[in-house]
């Protein structure tokens, strides 16, 4: 809320007490009500009124909290991005969405560490593939000097 809003909230309720009293003030021959009470407040009744505030303000309050939830929103998001970001960096998992958030990970390196460890080994196929041998492609450097077409023809010529 603008202050110009809590100063237009107050003049409100000082001009509402001034009719308030100004109601009163004019009665002065009745001390009591109509039950019979001489003056006493019903301080004591349980049934006071529930307190309503300006549809102003729970207006701007709503967009408020609506603004927070946004925030907690896209920092769980962007915490999980990090988490995914972590476990993707040990190397470790072929996946790396395989292991749960946790926050802890997020803050302690041993804990994800571990955590990673515990993961593969009760489910070892998470593991990452390492490629391994000769697939037979690229460059295998120099070969030996076998049949050459060049050759097979000047040797027809």
């Amino acid at each position: 809320m603008t202050q110009d809003q809590d100063t237009e909230d107050v003049q409100q309720a000082d001009s509402l007490e001034d009719a308030t009293t100004d109601d009163n003030s004019g009665d002065e021959t009745s001390h009591g009500d109509d039950d019979g009470n001489q003056g006493h407040d019903d301080l004591g009744s349980e049934e006071t009124e529930p307190e309503v505030f300006p549809a102003k303000v729970v207006k701007d309050l709503r967009k408020e909290n609506a603004r927070y939830r946004e925030r907690a929103q896209k920092a769980d998001q962007l915490a999980q991005r990090l988490h995914t970001a972590l476990v993707a960096g040990t190397g470790k998992l072929a996946d790396p969405t395989d292991l749960e958030f946790d926050e802890a990970h997020l803050e302690d390196p041993d804990a994800l560490a571990a955590a990673v460890d515990d993961l593969l080994a009760r489910k070892p196929h998470l593991r990452a593939r390492r490629v391994a041998g000769d697939v037979g492609q690229g460059n295998r450097g120099k070969t030996g000097n076998g049949p050459d077409l060049l050759e097979a023809m000047r040797g027809t010529l």
